[in-house]
């Protein structure tokens, strides 16, 4: 089980990688793992490729006790009322609480086939003007008026009305300073690719803002089991790399970028982008022992890192050896902050 002390989410598995007779397995699977190894939620892709993320997010509650899927909410697919109005519905229908993904960029492909052409740094002052709504319409309980230069409001009032202890927890990128300024804004958690920790490539947190970091996890007892396993799961793949370098070109997320400009780890470092480069999944992974893995994970902890979002697992053997890890790494950190 996961340490109670972190926020730790999975991922649930992107509907355009899976045929439709298995999809909807594959997630009630990966989410009964995740609840059973203790995670806190599950996020939940969306994409111009990808099923609605709110109808697999009604999959995963109604297959699961208390896990909270973390849904991925683009500005031009929903109005921010439609958003509240799903959250009020869910914890009326089912007493669970929803964490949001807030997303500002995305495939210039996609937005361009939306007609959105609102440059980057605008659709995070246009995410600010979405969430502070949705986060008015689920918190009062009089009518809500609303001027922005995006949205508005006329005596617009929530019902089902949301109980307070279901309030959604809200996420956002925060690997450009335009998303860590509308994270702080509306007190969100930001949420980064992080560089490798233990190569000092990391600066601690102290924007007062919460963080977290996206990675995904393969360890075990020993060094050499964990990345025989790696490199059997994530081999180096030409059209792979192919189609990360495609992306790359029409994606204008500033964290894919700072990922590609990373280049390939040293052979003595955890953190590995090979899966990454291979278009094989969106995130760095740490792969080594559970004493390699910890260590990273601490390095991340004591920099003030407290929320995780780990990619696909696997198996759920694979989120078990992984909260062995977590454990370790905040064990530790928190033996150093008593004594520090």
């Amino acid at each position: 089980m996961f340490d109670p002390r972190i926020e730790v989410f999975s991922t649930c598995p992107p509907s355009s990688s899976s045929d439709t007779r298995a999809y909807l397995q594959e997630v009630v699977r990966v989410a009964r793992w995740s609840e059973g190894a203790g995670c806190r939620g599950i996020l939940v892709y969306s994409d111009n490729s990808m099923v609605d993320p709110w109808l697999v997010a009604q999959v995963i509650i109604e297959s699961t006790r208390i896990l909270c899927p973390l849904v991925a909410v683009q500005p031009v697919y929903m109005h921010p009322y439609s958003v509240a109005k799903m959250i009020a519905s869910l914890a009326f229908l089912h007493g669970r609480r929803i964490y949001l993904n807030m997303v500002a960029g995305g495939f210039k492909n996609d937005l361009t086939a939306l007609n959105d052409t609102t440059p980057h740094d605008r659709r995070y002052h246009r995410l600010v003007e979405y969430t502070t709504l949705i986060r008015r319409l689920l918190s009062e309980r009089s009518p809500v008026d609303f001027q922005g230069e995006f949205y508005r409001a006329d005596k617009l009032k929530m019902s089902p009305p949301l109980p307070v202890d279901l309030f959604p927890g809200i996420f956002m990128s925060g690997s450009s300073e335009a998303g860590v300024a509308a994270a702080r804004a509306i007190g969100a958690t930001a949420v980064k690719y992080p560089k490798p920790a233990e190569q000092d490539g990391e600066e601690p947190v102290v924007d007062g803002v919460p963080h977290g970091i996206r990675v995904g996890i393969i360890t075990r007892p020993g060094e050499e089991e964990a990345w025989d396993l790696a490199r059997a799961r994530f081999p180096e793949d030409r059209v792979g790399q192919l189609a990360h370098q495609l992306a790359m070109k029409v994606s204008d997320s500033v964290w894919h970028g700072q990922l590609s400009r990373l280049g390939a780890a040293t052979e003595t470092s955890p953190y590995w982008l090979v899966p990454f480069q291979n278009y094989k999944t969106m995130c760095p992974y740490l792969v080594g022992s559970y004493e390699r893995v910890s260590a990273e994970l601490g390095r991340y902890a004591s920099l003030g890192y407290r929320a995780f979002i780990l990619d696909v697992p696997r198996d759920p053997d694979e989120l078990h050896h992984t909260s062995i890890a977590f454990d370790r790494a905040f064990d530790q950190c928190l033996n150093r902050s008593q004594t520090g």
